[in-house]
């Protein structure tokens, strides 16, 4: 009734470019994890590496615009650092020319700008009541998110010195 058998189906390298190039052209993907795939296709590691050439010559893989889409995406949908995104970065094997090249997309100004709405947010959000904890809490929240000390610090202190003429 149902197969148990879960052997990957292998492919040639022509079927194999063929699924490959779609599974490119659908999103951007890294080297790394186009091998992955080709791999898993049965492929041997010249095989795969012939094919990778082949899509690269044909701009369906190019880690530097992988690179730029990313830091785009997860700096303005997920309001990332840039310690965070260069982190995912080297975790998926993209080069340090690609990820310059890609965090070239983060403007100065908006990031602080960024760094301060999600600021605002988390401090919306936050229930403690002690003034230190509460403080402590957001810095917390803000350096897993991938921002620097100093710009939290100089946030929160803006945010703290706002806070105090509101109550004023």
């Amino acid at each position: 009734m149902f197969k148990t058998d879960k052997t990957p189906k292998t492919y040639t390298p022509g079927e194999a470019l063929q699924k490959i190039a779609a599974f490119c052209a659908y999103q951007e993907r890294t080297q790394k994890e186009v091998e992955q795939k080709l791999r898993s296709y049965g492929l041997d590691e010249d095989e795969a590496g012939e094919i990778i050439i082949r899509l690269s010559r044909e701009k369906l893989l190019d880690e530097e615009r992988f690179a730029q889409a990313f830091v785009r995406g997860h700096y303005r949908n997920k309001q990332w650092g840039r310690r965070r995104i260069v982190q995912e970065l080297k975790q998926k094997g993209i080069s340090e020319y690609c990820i310059k090249s890609g965090m070239k997309e983060i403007d100065g100004e908006e990031y602080y700008q960024n760094l301060l709405a999600v600021l605002e947010k988390k401090a919306r959000q936050e229930k403690e009541k002690n003034p230190r904890v509460r403080r402590q809490k957001i810095s917390v929240y803000l350096t897993g998110k991938g921002y620097e000390q100093d710009l939290i610090k100089m946030a929160l202190d803006e945010h703290a010195a706002a806070e105090a003429a509101e109550d004023e």
